[in-house]
This record gives structure tokens, sequence and C-alpha cells, in this order.
């Protein structure tokens, strides 16, 4: 561990422009390596250090009072997380008045910058805030703040208020009531001028002695978004108790004041402290951005972020805290829900701390009730049809008598005209099949069939559509009867390549319809077939899928499985084809070595051609589960299937004999034998694939 001692040979201030309460704050970057520097030292009195510095490891320090006295180290804490160019930010330290500073290294430690602040204790205001339920607060005005140099003029609010960040600032506990201005002066200052924020990060600050202040501007009521809990300060309030907490209890006094405010916060907002609540991180380094994290509604720093914050002792009194909270003043409405859209259902649902009678009012812009409903009991749900209300701005209330805050909020109604009836669709069910064709004269995918529907008399003309957009030729143009249509596309004389059939139907009034589907043009490949059904991990015979195709000319190929999604799962080939008969299988095998799953599938040829990929597909099934067979009724002959395929009995004797039976679907299926009756069969259930149930026997 290193030290340097850098002693006060300097003061940075300009003595006569200063006020009385303005905090002055010099910034050094510590040499940390060559001994002594003057451009390190410290300015001649100081009384709060904060650090930033690089690296992974972690600086101490410790300080001179002017009486000689040296304090313990104090080590730099990174609360906040890394900015852009990796500088670790630590809190501001009350360190009294001193006039010299040493420092440590643990670790990794390969930049240092240190800010020291004075901050002069001075009487404050006496203007207080006091709001219904909440405790004393000191307002900024108060505590000195220097509104000029705060950056967030318009300050940001949240759409709402979701739980609470308790944090502790890691200061010296030796601290006097009117010390507790100060530190809250030199903390404003240092988030803003040291750490480059808009204002200082906490929404509030809480002392030992019970004093609450006023932190971030915006409203203490409102959702001001601060800068306390790095990718969870949207929708969260940050209360910092002055001190440090990792050993030592808050005292009695900053535990009633911290009571008091939360549970006025927590009303204000209407968030049952006792309750939990799912937040996406907006991104740090212990929770990535866009990680949902279930946060209890009163929750410490730690929770959100890789800190000690806000100490050990404070963070175990967490739960405790939140009981006392839950049982501050009186009954409370939490969670106060408004769902459906304005102008058609609204539902508006809370819940209520004791059972007690509840109404919900809706009011229009001049405040008179235009319905209402209401109940008793801790669960508040009621419904209004706002889609007989007047176009108009309506006010909500959820109130549960004088002493339960009420919830309010306010919708809008706006009705248009009616939308248009959906236009009567003249082309319907519109199909082509093959949807790639080879016009190679071998029989096989040689042309396709068109088929539609027009739901009346209508003229009709087809067209074939290039890739670019452009009509090529005039398949048929006629007049045509409602009902199904169906007609030969054959591809002759038109390059390979993509295209569009395009139908046009006209009626005898109204507007043209055009519908469309695609087609490929391939001659590169004829003949493409694929097993329509096999049992890779069953007992059937067909173990492997196979597709064969006959190529015209070499390629490059792809063959895929995909899912009845459309989502490729497995890639059996890949590379060059030459021209000739061809044959790629599959053994069913899944990238993970795992079997694929029994189920519908399509099997995918991708061939790289001078025109563009072109696509041909077939669909197979996967079967490996066998049949089951269990004997119903041996007197009858009555067996039950568990699917489709055919059922095999053998009666043994002499002469051996077999009936075979198909079966459409699952169930009974029995067999019908003239006397005399057999004693002595074995019977069998095989499915489409081949696989073979056990067998029943009846010796």
């Amino acid at each position: 561990m290193r030290t340097f001692l850098v002693a006060a040979v300097l003061l940075l201030a300009s003595a006569g422009a200063a006020h009385a309460t303005d905090v002055t704050m010099v910034v050094r970057d510590v040499p940390l390596h060559g001994g002594r520097s003057l451009a390190a030292a410290p300015p001649a009195r100081f009384d709060m250090v904060g650090l930033h510095w690089q690296g992974t490891g972690t600086p101490l320090f410790r300080t001179r009072s002017l009486a000689g006295r040296w304090s313990a180290w104090l080590a730099g804490d990174d609360d906040w997380g890394r900015d852009d160019s990796g500088w670790r930010k630590g809190n501001a330290e009350w360190t009294g008045t001193a006039d010299a500073i040493q420092y440590r290294l643990q670790g990794k430690v390969t930049a240092l910058r240190a800010y020291f602040l004075w901050s002069p204790i001075v009487k404050i205001q006496s203007r207080r805030l006091t709001i219904a339920g909440s405790p004393t607060i000191i307002p900024r005005e108060s505590w000195g703040a220097d509104e000029s140099i705060r950056r967030d003029k318009v300050p940001r609010y949240a759409p709402a208020l979701r739980f609470v960040v308790i944090h502790h600032t890691v200061n010296t506990n030796n601290y006097t009531p009117a010390e507790s201005a100060a530190i809250v002066r030199g903390d404003y200052v240092y988030h803003v001028k040291g750490n480059g924020w808009d204002d200082i990060g906490y929404n509030f600050l809480v002392d030992k002695y019970g004093q609450v202040f006023e932190g971030r501007y915006g409203g203490v009521d409102k959702p001001v978004v601060g800068a306390h809990a790095l990718g969870f300060n949207n929708g969260s309030v940050g209360i910092a108790v002055i001190g440090d907490y990792d050993t030592v209890q808050i005292s009695a006094a900053a535990r009633a004041a911290l009571v008091k405010l939360l549970a006025w916060r927590l009303d204000v907002a209407h968030i049952d402290p006792l309750s939990f609540v799912n937040v996406i991180s907006g991104g740090n380094q212990k929770f990535p951005k866009g990680i949902p994290v279930n946060l209890r509604a009163i929750s410490g720093h730690r929770d959100v972020y890789f800190t000690d914050c806000p100490g050990n002792a404070l963070y175990n009194e967490i739960p405790s805290i939140a009981k006392s909270v839950a049982a501050t003043g009186g009954p409370k409405l939490y969670a106060p829900l408004v769902q459906g859209k304005p102008g058609k259902l609204l539902t508006f649902t809370g819940k209520l701390s004791t059972p007690l009678p509840w109404r919900v009012t809706i009011a229009d812009k001049t405040g008179a009730s235009v319905a209402s409903g209401g109940g008793t009991g801790t669960s508040v749900s009621w419904s209004y049809d706002s889609s007989k209300a007047a176009p108009g701005s309506y006010a909500w209330t959820i109130a549960a008598g004088t002493s339960v805050r009420p919830a309010t909020g306010a919708f809008t109604v706006k009705k248009g005209p009616p939308a248009p009836p959906p236009p009567v669709m003249l082309l319907t069910s519109m199909a082509v099949s093959p949807a790639a064709i080879s016009p190679n004269g071998d029989l096989v995918d040689d042309s396709a069939t068109v088929s539609y529907t027009l739901t009346s008399i209508a003229s009709v003309t087809g067209t074939l559509v290039n890739a670019a957009g452009v009509t090529i030729e005039t398949l048929f143009d006629q007049a045509l009867p409602a009902g199904k249509q169906s007609f030969v596309f054959a591809g002759n004389g038109v390059a390979d390549g993509p295209y569009t059939i395009a139908l046009t139907a006209t009626p005898a009034e109204g507007a043209p319809q055009t519908v469309s589907q695609p087609i490929t043009i391939d001659r590169t490949l004829a003949s493409f077939a694929i097993t329509p059904a096999f049992s890779p991990a069953g007992n059937g015979p067909a173990k492997l899928l196979t597709a064969t195709f006959q190529l015209y000319y070499p390629a490059s190929g792809v063959f895929q499985i995909l899912d009845e999604n459309g989502n490729v799962i497995a890639t059996p080939f890949t590379g060059p084809l030459d021209a000739g008969p061809q044959t790629l299988t599959w053994s069913g095998a899944m990238p993970d070595g795992s079997t694929v799953a029994d189920g519908s599938y399509t099997a995918a040829l991708v061939l790289d051609e001078p025109s563009g990929p072109v696509t041909h597909a077939a669909p197979f099934v996967a079967d490996s589960t066998a049949p089951t067979l269990t004997l119903v009724s041996a007197r009858s002959l009555e067996f039950r299937v568990s699917e489709p395929g055919t059922v095999t009995l053998t009666v043994r004797g002499s002469p051996w004999r077999r009936y075979v039976k198909t079966v459409k679907e699952a169930g009974l299926v029995s067999f019908w034998i003239s006397s005399p009756q057999p004693t002595r069969f074995t019977a069998v259930a095989t499915d489409a694939v081949g696989n073979t149930s056990t067998a029943v026997l009846h010796l």
C-alpha cells in the first residue's frame, strides 16, 4: 500500500466575491508517482473531500485538522457507477475543517482526482414545509441551495412513483445539527460541479437529529427523477441518511423522521410499503439494460447496484422500517388503477389497508358528477361504460372517507365519425400449388394450379408480374360467375426467377380488387420429392428423411428443416451439388444432439441460382411414438388403439389365420370371426410410419 502526503500550501477562492453561504470547490489531479507535488496540494482549508479514480483498486485518504490531528483512514466508495470515461465516483466526505490530506492506494489505481470543498456553517432560514401527513421539511431555499448552478431548469418527472431507494452518505456520524445543512450544500455542489449532474442526486436527505432536507428540485410531492441509483432513477425516490451506517444503527430521531417521510411520500403515491414491484433496469454494471428486477417497495441501494450502501446496519433495518411505515397514519388506498380505453369500458381498481366504504366518481369538466359506484371492503373494483359519455374531459376519484387520501386522475373521450364498413371481398382463398414449378417436360411440377373463389360475378384478369413489379404477360381476361375458379399456369417461354400471379376482379359496379400470390420458375431442379413421414427414434422402418430431386445444372444448395412457425431448426446439408440425380437425408438429429420431436414439419431445399435464391419445399411428419393397443374384450375380439393405422390379428391354431383392419382414427376396433370362437390369438397395431405397438397376447 502506497502513501502520498500532500501539504496545505494553496488557497483558491475569489476573496470578496463569495457570499458567506457560498460553497467553493477546488479540483486536484493527484500524481501517483514522484512523491510530493504542488500541483496536488489542497486549498488552505476545506471541510469536505470527494474522490474520483480509475482502476480496479480503491484509494483511501485521511485529513489533518487545524489542531494537527489526523483522522482515521477513509476508503473511496464507488456508489454511482462508472461514467463513459471509466471514472469511479465516491461520495463527498465531511471532514470538518482541515488543512492537509494523505492518500493510500489499495490495488490498481491508475488515476486519482480529489475534490476539496469548503462549505461554511451558517444559520439556515427558518421557513419550513409541512404538507398533510408529512414531516417538517427544510426546503432548498432554507438550506441555501444556489439555484444558479442547477442545470435542469425544467425538472424531469417520471410517469409515477413506484418505489423508494434508501442510501447513506458515508459521511462521518460526528456532525452537529448546524453542520447538516453545510453537508447538504456541499453534496449539492459536488454532485453538480464534480460529478457533472443536473442537480443534487437525492430527492431527500435525513440527518441523525431527525431533520429532513428537500433534495432535488421539482417538488417534494412530485415524481422527480433524481441521480441516486444508476439504471433505477426513473420512477424512484432516493432518500439518503446523512452518515455512515455500516456498523452503527441510525438514531431514534433519524428513524422516526425516515418512517414519517416514507409513510407520507408513499401515501401520496398510493404505494403499499410492504409490496413488491417489477422494475425494468435502465442499465448498470449489476443489471444490464432491459433486465426485469423484482424489488421491495422500500429497497436499499445495494439491491440495484454493486455497493455496500446504505450500510449493513441500515440495510438490515429496512424490513422493520417498512413495517413501521405501514402502521403509521390512518388507513391507506394502495395501487389505484384504471384499465381500458376512453370511449370504451373503463375498470377502476385499488386496495384499501383496512375494510372501508369506498366510492368511484366520474365528473365532467364543470365538476358535475356523471356516474359513480361503490362498495365496502378492502378491494375496490367498479366499471364505467364511457362509450355512452359525450366527447370531452372527465376527472375520476377513488375515495374512502375523510381519513383516506383519495386517488384522482383524468381521461378524455374522443368520438369521431364511425369507421366505414370494410369492402366486400370479391376475390378470396387464392392459392398457388406448387409454389415453385420446373417446366422441364418431366411431368413433375411442370405446372401450377391457381385456385380462388369469386363472391359475385365479375370480370377477372390474370397477369404475371416480375420481381421489378413489371407485368410481363396477361394470362387471361374474361367474365366469370360467382364460385370456385381455377386455371393452370405452365410458365412456358418465361425465364427462371421469382414472379407474382396477380388476379384483378372488376364488378359491374364498384372499384376493382386485386389479390396476388408468389410463384417461382426453376428449370434447374426437377422431381423434388420428400419422404412424407419417418420415425427417427421409433421402431418403424423409415429411420431417415429422404429428399430426392434432379438437377439439370450444378448449383449450391442448403437443405433446411422448418417447424410449423417457419423457423429453421436444423440444416442437414449445405454445399455444392452436381448435375444429375440427387439424394439428401436427415436422421432427425437436432443441433443440441437430441432427436426431433413428433410433429409436422417442412423440408426446404434452397438453391443459389443466377436469378436469385429459389426454394422448393414439401411437408412431412416426424413420428417416433409407437401406437398402443389394449384388449377390451377377448370374447368379442375388441381392442382399443391410440392412433390411426392398421391392427393385425393372428389367430393361432391349425391352420393359423391372419386378419388386418385399417383404422382411420383412434378408438375401438373389433374383429368378427365365424365359429369356432378363437381362444389363442396375437394382435399388434402399426401406424402410418411403421411404428409397431407391443403385441397383445391371449394364449
